[in-house]
C-alpha cells in the first residue's frame, strides 16, 4: 500500500513540471486526475510520466464544463495548475473562487517566475530561468561561453519538486488548521534556490565566481572529467584530503597530494599529467582499476548505458511493465512503497467514469461529448 491514501488532485498543467509533479505523488498514491481540454493537441502530454494516473477532457470555457470542474473541485484535496498568471482567473477556476467551493482545497500554480513581481507575465523556459538564476553564468569552461545543462534542472528541481514540497506541506497544515492554501511556485525562484554553493561563495568572499574556476565546476584536478584511451569520459570528485591522496597513489602521482588546490603553473602541470595518464586506458579499464578504491569515481553514462547500469537495475529505476519500459518513483519506504508503475492513459480513456460517478448516465455523456464540453 503506497504512503498516500484518499487524496484526490485534479491536475490541469501540461508541458513538464506540472505533470512531473504530479507524476510523483501519483507514485505515492494519490488519485490524480489530468483534466484538458477536448481538442488539446498536446493529448496525453509526455507518457513516461502521466503513469499511475487517470485522464479525462473537459471545456472549461464551457458553462457546463466549469459546472463539471466546480463538482470535481468541491471534493478534491489539490488543483495544480501551470498556466499563465492571470489565465486562470479569466477561466473562473482561480483560488480564491475555487476556496469559496471549497475552503479545504490546496491550490498550487508553477509558473516560470511567480504570481507577482516585474516578470510576472514573462514567457520563459528552463534555459531563461538558469540564466536569470546564475546557474547558466558559472557553468561551462572558463575561456568558453555558457553551457545548458543536459536536464531540465528549474522545470524539475525548481517547479516540479518544489511544487510537491509545497503541496504536501499545504496538506500538513491543513490537518491543523482545517484550511487549506495557495502554493505559489516560481521556476526561477528554485533555480535561485538550487545556485546555493556559488551564492555562499559570493556572500562569503565578496568576490563574483568565475565560470569555470571554482571548485565545483572543474577548476582543480580533484574534481574534473577526463577523456579515456577510447574517447569515453570519466568523473572524479575527490575533494576530501583523503581521496585526493587514494587517487594521486592510484595513479603514481604522489607528489601531487600536497598541492590539490595549487593555482597557477602547477596546477596546470597537475592536470596535464593526470590527464595523460587517463587517456593510457580505457574507460572500462579505469573503472576496474579505480573503481574498488576509495576515490568518488565513475563512469560518464550515455542513455543506453543508464538501462544497463547494474547499480539502475538493482534499484529498480528502470522497470518493463507491459512490454513497454518505463520510469520507477526514486523513493524508498521500509513500509510503504510506491505504487508499481502503470502504463499512460489514453487520451481522455477516464472521461466516462469520472462523469459516471458524479451522477451522469450514459446519454448524458454522450450529450456532453456531442455538444464539445468533453
Amino acid at each position: 500500500m503506497p504512503p498516500i491514501q484518499g487524496l484526490k488532485l485534479l491536475d490541469l498543467s501540461r508541458q513538464l513540471p506540472g505533470p512531473f509533479a504530479s507524476m510523483l505523488l501519483a507514485d505515492l498514491g494519490v488519485d490524480v486526475l489530468v483534466i484538458a481540454a477536448p481538442n488539446d493537441v498536446m493529448g496525453v502530454g509526455i507518457p513516461m510520466i502521466q503513469r499511475n494516473k487517470r485522464s479525462m477532457t473537459l471545456n472549461l470555457k464551457s458553462p457546463e464544463g466549469k459546472d463539471i470542474f466546480n463538482r470535481l473541485a468541491k471534493d478534491a484535496d489539490v488543483i495544480l495548475e501551470g498556466f499563465r498568471p492571470g489565465v486562470t482567473e479569466r477561466l473562473g477556476i482561480d483560488y480564491p473562487t475555487m476556496a469559496k467551493l471549497n475552503p479545504r482545497l490546496v491550490y498550487c500554480s508553477i509558473s516560470g517566475y511567480g504570481q507577482d513581481g516585474p516578470y510576472r507575465d514573462k514567457v520563459g523556459h528552463d534555459i531563461n530561468y538558469l540564466g536569470y538564476a546564475g546557474v547558466l553564468g558559472v557553468s561551462g569552461a572558463p575561456d568558453g561561453p555558457p553551457i545548458s545543462a543536459g536536464v531540465q534542472i528549474a522545470d524539475i528541481g525548481g517547479g516540479a519538486q518544489m511544487a510537491v514540497i509545497g503541496i504536501l506541506t499545504a496538506l500538513l497544515a491543513r490537518a491543523q488548521t482545517g484550511r487549506g492554501q495557495f502554493v505559489d511556485v516560481s521556476m526561477m525562484d528554485g533555480a535561485v534556490s538550487w545556485n546555493v554553493f556559488h551564492i555562499l561563495m559570493h556572500l562569503i568572499s565578496g568576490q563574483q565566481p568565475q565560470r569555470g574556476k571554482t571548485r565545483l565546476t572543474g577548476h582543480h584536478p580533484c574534481y574534473a572529467v577526463y577523456e579515456t584511451k577510447d574517447g569515453k569520459y570519466v568523473t572524479v570528485g575527490a575533494l576530501e584530503e583523503h581521496f585526493w591522496k587514494n587517487l594521486c597513489t592510484a595513479l603514481g602521482v604522489e607528489e601531487f597530494i600536497p598541492d590539490e588546490f595549487a593555482e597557477g603553473p602547477r596546477r596546470e602541470e597537475m592536470f596535464r599529467v593526470i590527464r595523460t595518464k587517463f587517456e593510457s586506458k580505457t574507460q572500462r579499464e579505469w573503472l576496474d582499476t579505480l573503481g574498488p578504491i576509495d576515490i568518488c569515481f565513475g563512469p560518464v553514462n550515455d542513455i543506453a548505458e543508464v538501462f544497463e547500469d547494474p547499480q539502475v537495475k538493482h534499484r529498480g529505476l528502470l522497470p518493463v511493465i507491459d512490454g513497454q519500459r518505463t520510469l520507477a518513483s526514486p523513493l524508498k519506504f521500509s513500509e510503504t512503497p510506491p505504487r508499481t508503475p502503470s502504463l499512460p492513459p489514453e487520451f481522455g480513456q477516464h472521461t466516462a467514469e469520472v462523469l459516471q460517478q458524479l451522477g451522469f448516465g450514459a446519454a448524458d455523456v454522450e450529450r456532453l461529448k456531442a455538444a464539445r464540453v468533453i
